[in-house]
């Protein structure tokens, strides 16, 4: 598991040129801006600044921004991107884009003109930069609130669950993340205690250096997600995430690429701990490379106390495509009926039990812990791409 994860922005190079920070008479799309009485200033070739509370930064989409150290949107700041807009980054971890409590971020992406982070060398790498982190006020199980452990030590959770971090929509996040140890890893996306009022619809993340999307706690909703090639696991959550995800689409593009589709966790310090993750996710794909992996890599792995619904779900290509670990988990899952319209294809076992950490043999799951349905379309197309993706996700 990951405790807080670094983002970051993808700049570009082009001439000196300067940006002024922005009001704007509406914080969830563009619309008629007036100048900030300030007058703070950015660099595009050299993009990295805190925005205090009162700074509103509107980019402008005919600019390519170079970003090169973090872009933080402090309590009471807003940044809003608007479509088409393209962010090169570089520096590794130093390179993120972090949303502190309070703040607001407008990622305004369309379908035919997305946003685009991405890395800024001339031979793209996995970890060229950090990801995005949006930190909220929404319930977690780690404590009332906790700190990240990278990024700044931002805080994170509380008691809002409709709590408004902004919005994201088609947007591209490509050669991000890191992975340090099993505390400190760079995702794609990182969303810690972010509430329901925070709209994410149309997110791919492509080819990071650790987990595709992870959810630390909070209450927030996403549709539309990409996660492919991703060197840890697609679509990860712990510390009491209770939010609906709905067309969703992970893949591994080679064996020593990605580890699980699913990694799923309530709390690893206290399994019982509330609130419990248990989110929905519907209409759903999860993709791996091989039947032969090892347990370890070639699984959906649902551990230490979680809930879920799923339903609409295809499981392809993976040694046992549901593991269920843990007594906690066993009892919220095992024979329940929470996995239903489950397509397995090309799988070695189907959903297996494993009582404890170390030490247990699998065995079959219990009787109606699934319902399975070989017509099952998961999140649109089956095992293709979904046509939902045609155009924006830059695949």
């Amino acid at each position: 598991m990951k405790k807080f994860i670094s983002s970051a922005l993808v700049l570009c190079t082009l001439s000196l040129t300067t940006v002024a920070v922005f009001n704007s008479c509406s914080s969830d799309e563009d619309t008629t801006i007036t100048p900030n009485p300030s007058n703070v200033t950015i660099d595009p070739n050299n993009f990295k600044l805190a925005l205090k509370s009162g700074d509103k930064l509107v980019l402008d989409a005919n600019i390519v921004y170079r970003m090169n150290g973090p872009v933080i949107v402090n309590n009471g700041a807003e940044l809003t991107i608007p479509a088409g807009t393209k962010i090169l980054c570089s520096g590794g971890t130093d390179t993120y884009l972090a949303v502190a409590q309070g703040g607001k971020i407008f990622i305004n992406g369309t379908a035919s003109s997305p946003v685009v982070f991405t890395s800024g060398a001339a031979t793209p790498k996995k970890a060229d930069w950090g990801g995005i982190v949006i930190c909220g006020k929404a319930p977690i199980n780690a404590g009332t609130t906790a700190a990240s452990e990278v990024g700044g030590s931002l805080p994170y959770g509380g008691t809002v669950s409709d709590d408004n971090s902004g919005s994201i929509t088609y947007t591209q996040i490509r050669w991000a993340g890191a992975r340090f140890n099993d505390a400190k890893e760079y995702n794609g996306l990182s969303l810690f205690g972010v509430g329901n009022g925070t709209k994410i619809d149309g997110v791919s993340i492509l080819d990071g250096a650790d987990d595709g999307i992870e959810f630390f706690g909070g209450t927030v909703n996403v549709s539309n997600i990409l996660s492919i090639n991703n060197d840890d696991d697609a679509f990860d959550w712990t510390e009491g995430w209770n939010g609906n995800a709905t067309n969703i689409y992970a893949k591994r593009n080679a064996a020593n690429v990605g580890n699980r589709g699913i990694e799923a966790d309530n709390n690893s310090g206290n399994q019982t701990a509330t609130p419990m993750s248990n989110p929905t996710i519907k209409n759903a794909t999860f993709i791996g490379f091989t039947t032969t992996d090892n347990e370890g890599a070639g699984t959906n792995l649902f551990r230490v106390g979680t809930g879920a619904t799923l339903d609409n779900v295809v499981f392809s290509g993976w040694a046992t495509a549901i593991t269920i670990q843990h007594d906690t988990t066993i009892a919220n899952l095992n024979g329940k009926n929470k996995f239903t319209n489950i397509k397995f294809d090309n799988v070695g076992a189907n959903a297996v039990t494993i009582a404890s950490a170390t030490g247990s043999v699998a065995q079959p799951a219990a009787a109606g812990t699934y319902t399975e349905n070989a017509n099952a379309t998961g999140a649109g197309n089956g095992t293709s791409t979904p046509s939902w993706a045609n155009g924006w996700a830059g695949l």
